[in-house]
């Protein structure tokens, strides 16, 4: 059950009525019907663990929206926002600014080789955004591919990139495609393992491209690990054999690091993973752990170089914004100091993936895990074997159950998502784990 203590400090319980009073008064809430929400109240956080306005205290297993990779009120981070709100609070982008500076040379540094500058966006959306127009503009091309399964934004073409249903009503970008990636547990193309699914999905890409009309393409914009739509990291020479084929017709690589970027696979950067260096980077969330919003694109010295003397077109009033600057430095400086890369490499690898492998062989309903570092998902179905998925009032129950046993879960689709802040210790990630186990066992899941 969740911990109740008597509210601290500052708490007062009735502030839980009074924030979902005024929420529901005046607050518009992001794709939600709104006479249907019920949101929950926080009040507070620390470490991996929030709590409400009465003291109820949640363990978090989903980093919000898996983006506070630090944890919660990190004493360095704060204390870094709150000396550079005293010196500078903003400053226009066209400046320089020692905070801008530093943490651009400290994404640069654990980005490694292949990337010269960083262009700063305020989050995931507008980084994408900015990256699929360096693309268009140094190739002269216009076409982005992107793949079926996975998220880019919310924004003008962002959202049209990304595969799920939310860009149906949204198409007012011009020239977007899809394709399939690689997923081998649903596989889209009659694989038969991990290999041929790699193989199979590299040939529909190429001939994606080729039917497309490669000389029309600009990039081929991927989620180096597809995070909200699934957690599914690509087979191993996937990667390197999208990178193949865009060199091969003069595309531009652009990996969306959005979210599993900054520690959460247990790498500064899920590409490290696979051995290839893309043409550009996105990023945002783990960057400063969404402590003031922040993200940006990663840039190879090709596209960099070509607006040396070019006017970029593309500007953001809080690019680079000196809070939101203070606190990169902070995590990153942070992140190292203490190991938390390192951690969430450890975590995952000797307690998350074991455990939920041992989920698996207990309970019928769960039909795959996977994923790396704090970063996994649980496929639950119907019938046993991963034929249908588990239906969305099943899922409901689901959730309320976690939360009724004092975990803060991320449930999308038929997947609970195991995403803890990359601090969490192996106490708390066995904790988590023990309580899914617990609530699929009340189902009878």
């Amino acid at each position: 059950m969740p911990t109740t203590a008597a509210a601290g400090p500052g708490l007062d319980p009735d502030d839980n009525r009074r924030a979902l009073e005024l929420d529901r008064a005046g607050v518009f809430h992001s794709w939600s019907a709104q006479a249907e929400l019920s949101p929950m109240v926080l009040a507070g956080g620390s470490g991996c663990r929030v709590w409400d306005y009465a003291g109820t205290e949640y363990l978090d297993f989903s980093s919000q929206l898996v983006n506070v990779n630090i944890g919660y009120q990190h004493p360095r981070v704060v204390a870094a926002i709150q000396e550079q709100a005293a010196q500078l609070v903003t400053v226009s982008p066209a400046t320089a600014n020692l905070a801008r500076g530093e943490a651009a040379k400290r994404i640069l540094e654990v980005a490694g080789e292949g990337f010269s500058r960083v262009f700063f966006t305020n989050g995931g959306a507008d980084a994408n955004e900015n990256a699929i127009r360096m693309a268009r503009l140094s190739t002269g091309r216009d076409t982005v591919l992107s793949q079926y399964r996975s998220y880019h934004g919310g924004t003008g073409a962002a959202i049209v990139a990304t595969g799920d249903w939310r860009r149906i009503p949204n198409r007012y970008a011009r020239g977007h495609r899809h394709f399939f990636g690689p997923f081998a547990y649903r596989s889209e193309f009659w694989s038969d393992g991990e290999e041929q699914e790699c193989e199979r999905a590299l040939h529909h890409l190429e001939r994606t491209i080729q039917a497309e009309g490669a000389g029309t393409i600009a990039a081929i914009l991927i989620e180096t690990i597809p995070g909200t739509a699934g957690i599914m990291p690509p087979p191993a020479g996937y990667l390197p054999g999208v990178r193949e084929i865009a060199d091969r017709y003069g595309i531009v690589l652009i990996l969306d690091e959005v979210m599993a970027g900054f520690g959460r696979t247990g790498d500064w950067f899920a590409f490290h993973r696979y051995g290839v260096t893309p043409d550009l980077v996105t990023f945002a969330k783990g960057v400063n752990s969404g402590y003031v919003p922040a993200g940006g694109v990663l840039i190879s010295p090709r596209i960099a170089e070509r607006f040396d003397h070019d006017v970029y077109p593309g500007g953001l009033t809080y690019s680079g914004h000196p809070l939101a600057m203070a606190a990169i430095v902070a995590t990153i400086d942070a992140m190292r100091d203490e190991g938390i890369v390192d951690n969430a490499a450890r975590v995952g690898a000797e307690v998350i993936g074991p455990a939920l492998h041992r989920l698996a062989e207990d309970h019928p309903s769960v039909g795959d895990v996977r994923g790396c570092g704090v970063f996994w998902a649980i496929e639950l179905v119907a019938d046993g074997d991963g034929a249908e998925p588990l239906d969305a009032a099943t899922m409901a129950a689901l959730k309320a159950e976690l939360l009724g046993r004092g975990l803060l879960p991320f449930v999308t689709a038929n997947r609970i998502h195991v995403v803890p802040p990359c601090v969490v210790t192996a106490q708390e990630a066995a904790e988590g784990i023990a309580i899914i186990d617990a609530a699929l066992g009340a189902l009878r899941l």
